[in-house]
Parts: structure tokens; sequence; C-alpha cells
């Protein structure tokens, strides 16, 4: 009977390590901060049009008033109201975040692992498309795109980005593949018969997961600051509502000099919280996957015997074993 249940107990142990393992990440404080707060986000961008108090675009009779229960975030120089326009701005700015990292991504994966795990001529082909895209400065080249297009709508602006925002990925992820192309186990897959895809999905990518998530975070925050600073210069259209736009508008009416702070100061704090929070996300995977960041700034650590070793600044610690008589 003690066996049984000896047995029992070793496999439910590992069982439950696996499960907290997998759920590190989310219990990293900087990773679950970041997570909520882009949740919150996305939130507002699937109901933000729809619970907006008032159309964006709407004109009314208060001009230039502070926040007030009826605008809790003030008016602009027409009567619209800005809290309606930073809830329908929330819709576009994140589209284009996501879809921009989504194409950037897919492009540096395969681009930068089949370079780095193929070789030979493919990988002097591929790498010498990545260093032309390395080079060509993206925000020029996008101003020129949509300026040459009559109507630059989100999913262009965030194509556009996307495609000249990976190559920088790629060139890491090479070099990422090139060092796991030779490990044992990557040599045994290989050895056994494995066609070349399989090895690529199931024996490199998930060893790739935290680059590749490092390097979308990256892309989405370059992304939204590339469309605001678009819409803020003027590139895109002004009447499609995002954050960038309601700074274009309180810059040319000159908010600043009127006292109007309600009229920028949410945008660039809605900019900044979502910066943050992608932020916060990325320093909870460095953490993930650096146990050395992950132990950073503990005065105690707990080694693999169960013991707690108290760590100190200038000291080597010595860990006492305890002999049995």
């Amino acid at each position: 009977m003690s066996s049984i249940s000896t047995v029992g107990a070793v496999a439910v142990v590992p069982a439950a390590k696996a499960r907290r393992q997998r759920f590190r990440f989310v219990a990293n404080k900087k990773a679950a901060a970041g997570l909520i707060i882009l949740g919150i986000y996305v939130l507002l961008a699937i109901v933000g049009p729809w619970i907006a108090p008032y159309d964006p675009g709407a004109r009314g009779d208060q001009l230039v008033q502070p926040p007030s229960a009826e605008h809790w975030m003030g008016t602009t120089h027409l009567g619209q109201d800005v809290f309606s326009q930073l809830l329908a701005g929330t819709r576009s700015v994140v589209f284009v975040g996501f879809f921009a990292g989504i194409v950037a991504t897919v492009l540096s994966v395969l681009i930068g692992v089949t370079a780095g795990y193929v070789g030979g001529k493919t990988d002097e082909g591929l790498s010498a498309l990545s260093n032309v895209f390395l080079v060509i400065p993206a925000l020029p080249l996008i101003i020129i795109i949509t300026s040459a297009l009559s109507s630059a709508e989100d999913w262009l602006i965030a194509l556009v980005i996307g495609l000249t925002s990976w190559s920088w990925n790629a060139r890491v992820l090479r070099a990422q593949t090139l060092s796991l192309r030779r490990r044992d186990f990557v040599e045994a897959a290989r050895a056994t018969g494995e066609r070349t895809w399989r090895v690529i999905v199931f024996e490199l990518l998930p060893n790739l997961t935290a680059v590749i998530a490092s390097g979308f975070v990256g892309t989405v925050i370059l992304a939204v600051l590339s469309e605001i600073t678009l819409a803020f210069i003027g590139v895109t259209s002004n009447t499609t509502w995002n954050w960038g736009t309601i700074l274009f508008w309180a810059q040319g009416q000159q908010a600043l000099a009127q006292n109007a702070w309600w009229w920028f100061v949410p945008a660039g704090l809605a900019i900044a919280v979502l910066g943050t929070a992608l932020s916060l996300i990325n320093f909870g995977i460095d953490e993930f996957v650096s146990p050395r960041l992950r132990s950073a700034g503990k005065t105690k650590v707990k080694t693999t015997s169960g013991q707690t070793v108290r760590m100190r600044i200038g000291f080597t610690p010595v860990i006492r074993k305890e002999v049995s008589k």
C-alpha cells in the first residue's frame, strides 16, 4: 500500500511542477502588470467606439472647455469631446501595432530561421536581403508610400510598417539558430530522419519562443510610435481618429498656448502607459529566459536542496552540508 502511494506522489509532484513552470511567466510581476494594462487597451479597442459618449467628430457649442461632468476630458476648438476621440482612436492604434507586429514577426521567423538553419547560398542570399532592409530608413519610406496613396487606411499603414521592420529581428533569429543547429537534440532529430520543416518547427522554434516574443513586442512599440508620428505630422488622413490625430489638431490649434492641457495630455498619457505596458512585458520575457535577471535583486535564494542562502554583494555564499552521525 505504501509503495502505491509513493508512486502516486512521485507522479503528482512532477505534474504540479510542470504546471508551475508553465505559468512562471505570468507569475512575474512585471509581465503580469504589463499584460493587465495591455488587456485593458485591447478591450477598449474592441468596445471603445461603442461606449464613447459622443460622436468623436460631432461639433458642439462648448468650445475649448475644461473637463466637466458632461465632458470628462474637455472639448476641442470645435466643441468635440476629447474622451470620445481617445476611445475611438484606441482601436486604430492597437490594430496597427498588432498587425504590423504579426507581419514583421512572420517575416523575421521565415527568413532568419531559414537562413540560420539551411546555410550555404540560401543563408548568403537571405542575409543580404536582411542587410538591405536593415539600412533602409523605415519612416521616410513609409511617409513616401502613404503620401503617394490617395487614402492610406490602417491596414495599409500597418502592412508597410511590418514590411520595413523585420530585418533586425531576422538577424537576431539567424544568430540564435546558428548556435542551436549543432546542438545534440537537433543532431539526434536529423539522425532519426526527421524532415527539415519538422526539425525547425518542433526542435528549433520552441527554443526561440522568447526571442520571437521579444521581437514581436519591440515591433508593436515601433509600429504604434510610427503610426502616431505619421498622424501627428499630418501624413495620414486626419478624418480617421487615433491618438496622433488628437495631437495633430491640438498642436495645429495651439492648445498649449491656450492652456488647454486636457486636449493633449490624455493622449500623451495613453501613449506613455501603452509603451510602459509593452516594455514591462518585454522585461518579463527577459527575466523568464535569463535566470541571472530573474534572481537579480533578491537577497535570499533557495537552493535545490531546500536551503536558503542570503546573498550579499562582495561575498561568496558558503553552503554547509550537514553530515549525519
